[in-house]
């Protein structure tokens, strides 16, 4: 807590007194400086008194009745503890830097050390400075050593804006390499044929990533889904297979396969199949069941002895 009590003899002599002064109980400072009309109700040509540095920000200064007294006459203004707890909190308003705005230089001063750019960092000690509302803070990077070999840094985080001191912290990380995934742009149901508006490539650390997971477009596009999926979650190469060109119970179209003769006929497909694959149908004809391979959409061939 900064005293107040010792900037006193800097002031100027003392004004005319006024009458009836209240203090500020609880006074938002949003200066560089606490001034006299921080701590007493008064509109005065004294007013602008600068008394002293400010809190810095985030953080509170507590004026005692002593001090608000002896400030008070040095100023003249007419005011007397009541006996109650009269004093003033000092509270000054800031906000945190973001982890993102520490990252950025951060990245670039471990680019000199070898840092792959597609690379993830994760903090492990921050905690964010504060710095006043309205200030644009600049931050820089001190001392950067990065071990090759356990991916840890560590740097000295350097903050200076305007209205406070510049603070510095050390901190320290790790770096995550990343792998490219293909993610689902929306929820997709059982069945959906994937299209380039259904998926997206992201790059995520390779330690949350299971193996199997489809990392090129060419590897999903075309395909149908095999179980429901989230938006934004990684598509399986597992949960990927060709779209049916069969339904199960639809009719379609059986081409028997006879040296020297082409014969058709309509069935029924006993089960849902992609194309190339072998779905039991039945002649509606004749009434009997036989494996024909899917040769495209509603259509099948059956084999010589079929």
């Amino acid at each position: 807590m900064r005293v107040l009590l010792f900037l006193l003899l800097l002031l100027s002599a003392p004004a005319a007194a006024q009458d009836n002064a209240v203090i500020k109980p609880l006074s938002m400072v949003e200066d560089a400086v606490v001034r006299l009309s921080d701590l007493f109700e008064t509109s005065g040509p004294r007013a602008g008194t600068v008394l002293g540095p400010a809190p810095a920000p985030g953080q509170r200064q507590v004026v005692e009745a002593a001090q608000l007294l002896a400030i008070a006459r040095q100023n003249g203004i007419a005011w007397r503890p009541t006996g109650g707890a009269d004093r003033v909190v000092l509270e000054r308003p800031g906000r945190a830097v973001e982890r993102e705005e520490v990252l950025a230089p951060l990245r670039n001063a471990l680019r000199g050390q070898g840092l792959d750019p597609d690379s993830e960092m994760e903090l492990l000690n921050f905690s964010a400075p504060l710095v006043p509302l309205a200030a644009f803070p600049q931050i820089t990077v001190e001392q950067v050593t990065m071990d090759s070999v356990t991916q840890r840094f560590s740097a000295t985080l350097v903050v200076a804006a305007d209205g406070m001191a510049t603070q510095r912290q050390r901190i320290m990380g790790r770096i995550q390499p990343t792998v490219p995934v293909l993610v689902a742009t929306r929820r997709l149901a059982i069945g959906e044929v994937l299209g380039p508006h259904d998926v997206r490539l992201v790059r995520l650390p390779a330690g949350r990533i299971r193996p199997g997971v489809a990392e090129r477009p060419d590897q999903a596009l075309g395909q149908a889904v095999r179980r429901p999926t989230a938006a934004e979650q990684p598509l399986m190469l597992a949960d990927l297979t060709q779209p049916l060109a069969v339904e199960r119970g639809s009719t379609v179209t059986m081409l028997y396969d006879i040296p020297g003769m082409a014969l058709t006929a309509q069935g029924r497909a006993m089960e849902g199949a992609a194309r190339g694959a072998v779905v039991p149908v039945m002649n509606l004809g004749s009434r009997i069941v036989v494996e024909a391979q899917v040769i495209g959409p509603g259509r099948v061939r059956v084999g010589p002895g079929r």
